[in-house]
């Protein structure tokens, strides 16, 4: 034990917080059960090292080892550990705290100090309190615990021993931040076995038809702990060591019809084949001695009544999932998905699971914190949980054999309680149900299906296709072919795609009329100048026209009283002078009155009447002349600030930074910010603070916060064929930096350094040729790659303190790029995993995949060099955004990319009017899906190919016309002299009948001039 150091700073911070809990507890008695004392054994050291109780625990979370062979005993004042001294010497460091520590030694060949430490803690306890807390099922042996109890046998009788247990998980439950990352790096390397390793082998052992064992597959997934290179991610993050990984439960795999969903003890090896149906494959992994778990179903050309049961356990799944959070009772978060067996299924509910899991940490399961229908327990922040939802004993209604006619459904995810939506850490592993069918059945039927569709008789494009060999083709169509079969494939999928968008939308929309948004409706706007008579300026009883630009006013004497119209009723203002006198005319606004291309304005009373105009004249030209320009002034300054207000209305004041106190913040420095600040360009320094980041200007009190809260999507965009290293930010919500608001932040600096380039310094001065150059360039490449690695670390870092609310760093495909237009400038559109982005130049674009609902192709015709390419979002009241001027060469690589992450997208010869086209779908998206949806994006295309089909009918021959064509082609090929004489006799008849030589030449002769030159202008021009 001389490697073992025991961290003074965590020890004291949980036992400070094991103390609170235990004196806040004095009055309720609720965990504690009132007791005085407490006393914590554990005796030789267990051969089964996975076995985890509440005595070892408590040794795991105070000191981060176990100590056999040790007794803690707990008072209201001081803590005591009896333990030899060996094992003393590492806890020596523990007796400086805000709670003394006394650390009494025993030695193994001295019995009498053991007694005698044993008689000071009886009397200790004695002293404390009637009331002793212990934990009651522990097993603990060998001679130091014999000896405990006996000697406090004979003092219990004076004692009352109360169970402890409970306050235990108490204070196990709520982790820090280290556990907390303990927890999820078990998570995230449970995940990574199952979703990089299992899936494929599963695969490929199901596609070859291999007979695999479970007991042979359970020994490859156990293998797989010390794979370093599996676990490449995750090392690259957090200071992951693979070392440190060991196995809390499993792993298993179940199939063939024996499930046992229960996870209550360890799994038992299955020697049977893996069969294909359901499989059931689970394990669970501890890092550091924190435990994670997770769990899937794979369903093997499941039935529908399978994947029905399946979506109805995944909805129960992820309500238990949403319900578990901050101070909501255990037994809601059952309840929560009880329900939805319930409501979708009743009959389900004999099958679900009498629990749905437990509270996870040291211990992979805490029995006090079983999440069932009775435990009226409280979850708080900070708790992990293995969330367990399953349906046990179901009947295949279509079972491929006897062994598929029973099955189970599993799903087990490790997840941390929030306040808002929990964090799920073995999220990487896929629980929707596109992710866990698997089918290998079909491509065999349809080779079956395929030579009964191509049975036709052969016609005449049928015996021309025969006379093609492959060996005069030399294989020259062998790549032709691949492309045909791929852009099958993907029209295949895409009708996959848009079927579902049109169930999907009549699910969405059912019985929905009017307007998608509901609140759109146009209402008539009130505006207000004056409450009260008094608020009206003293000018008014000159009856003038007078203007108050402070209530933005215009105040018109009428019939000898003033009458105050808002500035926002006036519509324009003409002057006119008509012989002494000068008019001025005032256009107001009112319903009925098309303003430009917007719909006339409501009004709540259809029989109001409306002054449309007003005039008023007067001989003072120059008085009129000024309230025309005052009235025009604060017309402009009126619409100015509804824009700005306009403009600045969805921008939301983020929370609060709460900046790290207790050391230096991560700080990236020598970056610039984009959009920049008012003022000179000087790069500032980005920190990392506990909830967000801060950009600080060294010239500027102005600092620029994101919180992690509103942060949407984090990019790193390498300097690899660009000018610039950079971290990109898009927002959920704009912020305002400086007067400007934007939803894009980007803190970036410049990958190339031309200071020593063509400046005759010294270095070049001594040095001349090529080698320089090169030097040069190495040294620029070096500093490329140096800050890439410098960006992307400091990327992950905001990704890590960010994980709470979902924030991972996506990094832009430049393989898959390709040039378009999305804004002003032809740029490099990036596809990246969750979007695609350009974000070189200001203004950048960064498109949601997530938020899009079809992508329309344009302009796709034969001889145009460009296409355009639309986005059509969800949210119907969005605009489409369009990317245009696209390369025709991208064209194949746009549509494999667009397929690849599950867009729908048609495409047509020529440019829609998108703005009518989504006002229509907004108005009414019910009878829009019900009248077909986004299918008429594709009506075009497919008429096309309904043309060419009816044009190569019309040349398909039966075999009695292709009989009788090859007869009459052999009869013509045998002529005789009178049948040629026949022919010239025709080509007589038709000559007579045709021009002569000469009008034939006059008529080339003036075609020649028509076109600008004849044959002896032809020849002169050559002769130059």
């Amino acid at each position: 034990m001389s490697e073992i150091t025991i961290a003074a700073e965590p020890f004291f911070d949980r036992l400070n917080s094991f103390y609170t809990a235990w004196k806040a507890d004095k009055r309720s008695n609720e965990v504690f059960n009132g007791a005085d004392s407490i006393i914590v054994i554990t005796g030789k050291a267990e051969q089964d090292a996975s076995v985890y109780q509440k005595n070892n625990t408590l040794h795991f979370w105070l000191l981060g080892y176990e100590f056999p062979a040790t007794l803690i005993v707990f008072t209201q004042a001081t803590v005591y550990f009896v333990t030899t001294e060996k094992k003393a010497k590492h806890l020596k460091n523990l007796t400086n705290g805000k709670i003394p520590v006394e650390i009494l030694t025993v030695e193994a060949k001295k019995p009498e100090t053991r007694t005698e430490a044993f008689n000071k803690c009886l009397d200790v306890l004695k002293g404390a309190g009637k009331k002793v807390g212990t934990v009651s099922k522990y097993d603990a042996t060998g001679p130091f615990v014999d000896e405990w109890n006996r000697m406090f046998s004979e003092t219990a009788k004076e004692l009352e021993q109360v169970d402890i247990s409970g306050a235990l998980s108490m204070a196990f439950a709520v982790k820090d931040e280290n556990e907390l990352r303990s927890v999820r790096s078990a998570a995230l390397a449970s995940s990574t076995i199952l979703q990089d390793y299992w899936v494929e082998e599963m695969s490929d052992v199901l596609d070859s038809e291999k007979q695999v064992s479970h007991a042979k597959l359970v020994d490859g997934i156990s293998r797989k702990i010390d794979d370093a290179k599996l676990f490449k991610k995750l090392s690259k993050t957090d200071d992951f060591d693979v070392s440190q990984l060991d196995w809390a439960y499993g792993p298993f795999v179940q199939s063939g019809g024996e499930y046992d969903v229960k996870l209550a003890t360890q799994p038992t090896v299955n020697n049977s084949n893996l069969h294909s149906g359901c499989i059931i494959t689970g394990l669970g992994l501890r890092y550091k001695t924190y435990c994670a778990a997770v769990a899937r179903t794979f369903l093997v050309d499941p039935s529908k009544s399978q994947t029905a049961n399946y979506k109805i356990l995944l909805a129960a799944h992820e309500a238990a999932l949403d319900a578990a959070r901050n101070n909501v009772p255990a037994k809601d978060v059952y309840n929560k998905a009880l329900g939805v067996i319930k409501s979708r299924k009743p009959d389900l509910e004999k099958n679900f699971a009498k629990s749905i899991g437990a509270a996870v940490g040291i211990e992979l399961k805490d029995n006090n914190f079983i999440l069932n229908g009775k435990n009226t327990r409280i979850l708080r922040d900070g708790m992990t949980l293995t969330i367990t939802t399953s349906l046990s004993d179901l009947t295949n209604d279509k079972p491929q054999d006897k062994k598929g006619t029973n099955y189970s459904l599993l799903l087990v995810d490790t997840i941390r309680v929030t306040s808002r939506e929990p964090a799920v850490f073995t999220k990487s592993a896929s629980t929707d149900i596109d992710s866990v069918e698997f089918y290998f059945k079909d491509e065999e039927e349809e080779q079956v299906k395929k030579p009964k569709k191509e049975d036709k008789k052969p016609g005449r494009s049928a015996v021309a296709t025969s006379n093609i060999k492959s060996s005069r083709l030399r294989n020259a169509n062998r790549q032709d072919n691949a492309k045909e079969e791929e852009e099958a494939r993907r029209k295949s999928h895409q009708k996959e795609l848009a079927q579902k968008k049109q169930r999907e939308g009549l699910e969405k929309y059912k019985e929905e009329v009017g307007d998608v948004n509901g609140d759109n409706e146009k209402k008539f706007k009130k505006f207000e100048s004056y409450r009260r008579e008094e608020q009206m300026p003293s000018k008014i009883r000159d009856l003038v026209v007078y203007v108050d630009t402070k209530a933005s006013t215009v105040i018109l004497p009428i019939m000898g009283r003033p009458v105050p119209f808002h500035i926002n009723t006036i519509k324009s203002v003409s002057k006119s002078d008509e012989g002494e006198y000068t008019q001025l005319r005032f256009n107001f606004l009112s319903p009925g009155q098309g303003v430009g291309r917007k719909d006339d304005q409501p009004f709540e009373d259809p029989s109001a009447h409306f002054v449309r105009s007003l005039t008023v004249r007067s001989k003072d030209q120059d008085r009129l002349s000024d309230v025309a320009a005052q009235i025009t002034e604060l017309r402009k300054s009126a619409i100015r600030r509804e824009q700005e207000k306009k403009e600045l209305e969805d921008v939301v004041e983020q929370e609060k930074l709460i900046e790290v106190r207790n050391r230096r913040p991560i700080k990236l420095g020598n970056v610039y910010i984009r959009p920049a600040q008012d003022g000179k360009r000087v790069p500032g320094e980005l920190e990392i603070h506990q909830n967000g980041l801060r950009y600080i200007s060294p010239i500027r009190n102005e600092n620029v916060d994101v919180v992690f809260a509103n942060v949407k999507h984090l990019f790193f965009q390498p300097c690899t064929g660009e000018l610039i290293v950079l971290i990109h930010i898009r927002l959920k919500n704009p912020i305002m930096i400086g007067k400007r608001k934007t939803t894009d932040v980007q803190f970036y600096r410049e990958a190339t350094d031309m200071a020593f380039d063509e400046t005759g310094n010294r270095k070049r001065k001594h040095r001349y040729g090529d080698d320089e150059e090169l030097e040069q360039e190495q040294e620029e490449r070096r500093q490329r790659a140096e800050l890439d690695r410098l960006f992307k670390g400091f990327a992950e870092k905001i990704s890590d303190a960010g994980r709470e609310q979902g924030i991972s760093v996506d990094i832009p495909f430049r393989d898959l790029s390709f040039n378009g237009v999305p804004n002003r400038s032809n740029v490099l559109m990036a596809p990246a995993t969750d979007a695609l982005v350009q974000l070189t130049e200001p203004p950048f674009t960064v498109i949601t995949l997530d938020e899009l609902e079809v992508a329309h192709l344009e302009r796709i015709q034969f001889g145009l060099k460009n296409f355009d390419l639309v986005f059509v979002y969800k949210d119907f009241s969005r605009a489409p955004i369009h990317v245009n001027t696209i390369p025709v060469e991208s064209l194949d690589r746009v549509k494999e990319w667009l397929d690849s992450v599950d867009i729908a997208y048609t495409e047509g010869p020529l440019n829609l009017n998108w703005g009518t086209i989504m006002k229509t779908v907004s108005t009414d998206p019910h009878s829009f899906f019900k009248e077909g949806g986004w299918s008429f994006l594709t009506q075009d295309s497919d008429d096309e190919d309904a043309e060419e089909s009816s044009e190569e009918s019309a040349f398909e021959m039966d075999d009695s016309d292709l009989a009788a064509s090859e007869s009459e082609s052999e009869d013509g090929s045998d002529f005789d002299d009178a049948s040629a004489s026949d022919d010239e006799g025709e080509e007589d008849d038709l000559s007579d009948e045709g021009d002569d030589w000469d009008d034939m030449e006059d008529k080339a002769k003036k075609a020649d001039r028509n076109g600008g030159l004849d044959d002896e202008e032809r020849g002169k021009k050559r002769k130059r």
